[in-house]
């Protein structure tokens, strides 16, 4: 339990890198797929993050923050909202607000 726990957590970071870098190619600009990138790796750490607390509660591999994931679980879905409409029509600002609200749940994960 404890190896398909941290290879999901492996793949989670995986996605969250590919929304930094999404959020980042549409930045500096000439990247088409940028949007599409930024989509599939929120949608995909999504997933993977509901597979993680799956395996949290079913193992005994600790505790899990209710709380916490509440709040992870809302701001990765507003990142998915921002991402399919940056998707729908591909803005600058979109993709910065969906990179800070990625932020915001790297802070929320790591402070809390």
């Amino acid at each position: 339990m404890e190896i398909a726990y941290s290879a999901l957590v492996f793949l989670h970071f995986v996605t969250l890198s590919g929304i930094v870098a999404g959020w980042l190619m549409q930045q500096i600009g000439g990247y088409a797929k940028a949007p599409k990138v930024l989509l599939h790796s929120a949608l995909t750490q999504l997933v993977i993050g509901v597979l993680l607390v799956g395996l949290r509660e079913m193992g005994d591999l600790g505790a899990v923050d209710h709380a916490k994931i509440g709040v992870k679980l809302a701001v990765n879905l507003a990142v998915i909202v921002v991402a399919v409409l940056n998707a729908r029509k591909s803005s600058p600002k979109l993709a910065l607000t969906a990179g800070l609200l990625t932020l915001l749940n790297i802070g929320v994960a790591v402070f809390w």
